[in-house]
């Protein structure tokens, strides 16, 4: 078993890093780091390779759970935190690119700017982007996360979120999990009774868009539900 003191000091994770720069370091060695040491019998090296055996390919690294990583002998609650802690932070700094007031324009725009925060879901997820009188989003707010077949969404959450960002209207969101985008009975009930609040409420609902499998479908583009 090969530890990392038997490694020569420069070849170290580490010291690579240091040298060359994290671009420059394997998979297995990036999670070293992460693990920080291994255990008696496995050494940090065994723990992250099985780390990317478990998970097969890289990519699925994003949709890691807790249970999983703490799974593996040698990775408890506390290393299981850390990497999934780092993974989520990546996620974050990538959405960061976004600019501070991001023009919506279309349901393609919304699709880019959510695509990418919901397609390592497994449950259903609905979000809401609340928009002043120019279509920038001011908030974008996660309200509710349900099981994989449904989403109990509350019409007054999806209004007081609007009031308290002062919002001129609303765009729906929420993602399939199995990737069929097309909206079920539920979903366009849900939106034929927020669109009526919205009437009521002087804060109109945009569109209401489903996100799966890298596709979208919006409804203000499909259904003739929408005041244009």
């Amino acid at each position: 078993m090969t530890m990392i003191k038997d490694i020569p000091a420069k070849e170290r994770p580490r010291e690579r890093l240091i040298t060359y720069g994290a671009d420059s370091l394997s998979n297995e060695e990036l999670l070293s780091i992460l693990l920080k040491n291994g255990t008696k019998e496995r050494s940090v090296k065994v723990l992250a390779n099985e780390i990317l055996n478990k998970i097969n390919n890289i990519e699925k690294l994003k949709d890691c759970r807790i249970n999983l990583l703490t799974s593996i002998k040698g990775i408890g609650i506390a290393k299981a935190c850390e990497i999934l802690a780092s993974i989520e932070l990546g996620k974050r700094i990538y959405l960061i690119n976004e600019p501070d007031k991001i023009k919506i324009s279309n349901a393609r725009d919304v699709f880019n700017i959510m695509n990418y925060k919901l397609m390592s879901e497994n449950q259903e997820c609905f979000y809401c982007l609340y928009l002043n009188n120019k279509n920038e989003v001011l908030e974008r707010r996660l309200l509710f996360m349900g099981t994989v077949n449904k989403s109990l969404v509350h019409p007054r959450e999806v209004f007081k979120y609007a009031y308290l960002s002062s919002a001129s209207g609303i765009i729906c969101i929420h993602n399939h999990p199995s990737g069929d985008v097309n909206p079920s009975r539920e979903d366009i009930d849900l939106t034929k009774k927020l669109i009526e609040i919205g009437k009521i409420q002087a804060i109109p609902i945009i569109d209401h868009i489903i996100i799966g499998n890298n596709l979208y479908y919006s409804m203000v583009e499909n259904l003739d539900l929408f005041m244009r």
